[in-house]
């Protein structure tokens, strides 16, 4: 039996999101035949589990040091290795769940900052994924695309050589695709939370969901547009935005944008809503249950050409047609499928015509809930997290990890990413590029969270 300590960034508790969910339930999935423990570097409250649940913050490496001796395999993501030395040297089996592309999310995700401050959030990414690529023993992706993607980086880095490709001539070795998965067991609508609830729903309502957070990345304005259009010729016509308070992430400029356009158009509370909490986990069923259909719109450029949009599976899993943006792994799967409606980024003419398909073209949506009922089973967890079952069945070091883990790292001179002289020098950067009073709201944001 492998003792495996599970790492993610991402608070443990009620709510969680995507990061959190995908750490949950590796967890729950490699705790069936091997010991587990699931480790946060931030929040952990209250919840039942069927493994062990840690909280260690970055600096606490004497607690982070026992469960490393206790652990046989590793598997993290985030920052863990540039938060604790010792990942970095150890000689434990090392896997890192690399699904999100930090680099090219932080491009989009910083675009709202000033020009230091941006520059300074992706080249921070970009070492953090670097060194990672550089030193562990075997890899998680989310999807084809991505493993191209990183096939590229990690022979920039060196690691496709001979060592690694003489027995494994594919790679399957160090890198393997395992998306976001969904649960075996279908959802149930528990009690009403929507429709005959909420103020401006109607139990007969036309519902459109918006699973999960509103992110700099995404349009929300392009479907908000076409939304508050379509319920001038469609009444019944209600758009939800499930949460925007991330348990893990600060607001960004997008959510009070899409606040502001929803009440410009006359569409806030009478057919644009939004849920401004965060919905527990275990409580989400209900509220995708009493969804017609699921809608994600995002920006055309480089994040979206190679993320992977975790809310789609709740689709998947609450059997809903859905509206989704070209330009992913996703939409591609969308309209090969026949899961629902691909439409060009920011048309608001398309996206409307296409929302009204989901909405009220019975054979359409009839036949697309028999195609997402006929797709769902390809995402389980227990198929798509199949790869790391069987790495950790097996557990092995790197075939090109002959000599010091951290011998392979070019990543230089490395200073804490946390601690008192991390945030003198995070205080000073700030003042410096973007003035005292940005500097200052800064230091309180950053001290709230971390009570």
């Amino acid at each position: 039996m492998t003792r495996v300590l599970v790492i993610t960034g991402d608070p443990i508790g009620p709510k969680m999101a995507g990061p959190a969910i995908r750490a949950w339930n590796m967890a729950q999935l490699l705790a069936i035949d091997n010991e587990v423990a699931l480790m946060t570097t931030t929040l952990l409250e209250p919840v039942d589990a069927s493994f062990e649940l840690h909280r260690v913050k970055p600096g606490e490496d004497a607690a982070f040091a026992r469960l490393l001796a206790w652990a046989d395999v590793i598997v993290f993501q985030g920052h863990a290795m540039a938060q604790f030395d010792a990942l970095r040297t150890t000689e434990k089996v090392v896997v890192a769940d690399i699904y999100d592309p930090m680099h090219l999310e932080m491009l989009e995700q910083g675009r709202e900052l000033g020009r230091a401050t941006w520059e300074l959030r992706v080249t921070t990414a970009t070492r953090v994924l670097n060194e990672q690529l550089a030193l562990a023993d075997f890899f998680l992706c989310a999807s084809e695309r991505q493993r191209l993607f990183y096939l590229g980086q990690l022979t920039t880095l060196g690691r496709v050589n001979p060592a690694t490709y003489e027995n494994d001539p594919h790679l399957e070795q160090l890198i393997a695709v395992a998306p976001f998965g969904l649960s075996s067991t279908p959802p149930a609508h528990t009690t009403d939370v929507v429709k005959g609830v909420r103020s401006g729903v109607a139990v007969d309502d036309k519902l459109l969901i918006w699973g999960g957070g509103l992110y700099n990345w995404f349009d929300p304005l392009t479907l908000i547009t076409a939304v508050a259009q379509l319920a001038e010729r469609r009444p019944s016509v209600r758009l939800l935005f499930l949460g925007t308070k991330h348990p893990g992430v600060d607001e960004m400029g997008i959510v009070r944008e899409s606040f502001d356009l929803a009440r410009e158009l006359g569409a806030l509370d009478t057919s644009v809503f939004f849920n401004e909490s965060w919905v527990q986990y275990a409580d989400r069923q209900s509220w995708l249950m009493e969804a017609d259909a699921g809608v994600s719109t995002h920006m055309s450029h480089v994040e979206t050409t190679f993320s992977f949009r975790t809310r789609i599976l709740d689709y998947l899993w609450a059997g809903l047609p859905m509206v989704v943006t070209e330009g992913d792994s996703f939409a591609e799967l969308v309209e090969r499928e026949g899961l629902g409606v691909v439409v060009p980024a920011r048309d608001v003419a398309a996206l409307e015509l296409a929302l009204e398909r989901v909405l009220f073209d019975e054979e359409f949506i009839a036949q697309t809930r028999r195609n997402v009922e006929r797709v769902r089973a390809d995402f389980l967890w227990e198929k798509t997290l199949a790869p790391l079952v069987e790495f950790v069945a097996n557990p092995h070091r790197a075939a090109d990890s002959v000599g010091s883990r951290v011998d392979r790292s070019a990543s230089g001179k490395r200073r804490k990413p946390y601690g008192l002289a991390h945030d003198i020098r995070m205080f000073w950067h700030y003042l410096r590029a973007e003035g005292p009073s940005r500097a200052l709201a800064r230091v309180t944001s950053r001290f709230s969270r971390s009570r």
